[in-house]
């Protein structure tokens, strides 16, 4: 049975629920992603944009430009910096979370890495994961949501 996942920044400024199970969970190694967490990537765990309110406080957004030409919205806690979420232009329907912010995200399962020609030579990156040079494309992404589901 699924159970609603929460969380939020490291200050309690914001506070979210996610009230559908996750679509999937990736591992980001985009240059960005690096600057924004202060190391290798970040792991972003996604979900239906209506399944995650907001039910204390809002992320502050900092908009960059991808290689696609499309937004990319960083949202994080203006209070404390916790890095809390992401959205795209690219993928307006889906809602990203920083897997760190969840209260408990000990039961996430990742399906691959994205953006690793960016990675660091240093980054550890799973043998067993698929590896995507940068974002994968609409069809990619409906199969790692079919992988996720089975798995």
């Amino acid at each position: 049975m699924f159970k609603t996942l929460a969380g939020g920044c490291a200050c309690g400024a914001i506070r979210y629920q996610c009230d559908t199970e996750p679509s999937f969970t990736w591992v980001c190694h985009c240059s960005d992603c690096q600057r924004s967490t202060g190391g290798g990537g970040a792991v972003v765990v996604v979900f239906p944009k209506p399944s995650v309110r907001f039910i204390k406080g809002e992320p502050k957004y900092f908009a960059i430009t991808g290689s696609s030409g499309k937004q990319i919205y960083r949202g994080f806690c203006a209070d404390c910096g916790s890095p809390v979420a992401v959205k795209t232009e690219l993928f307006p329907d889906i809602q990203g979370i920083k897997a760190a912010s969840l209260d408990d995200p000990s039961g996430l399962k990742l399906v691959a890495h994205i953006w690793t020609d960016s990675a660091q030579p240093w980054e550890n990156l799973s043998p067993t994961l698929p590896k995507f040079a940068a974002t994968p494309i609409d069809e990619e992404v409906g199969e790692l949501v079919k992988g996720a589901q089975k798995g």
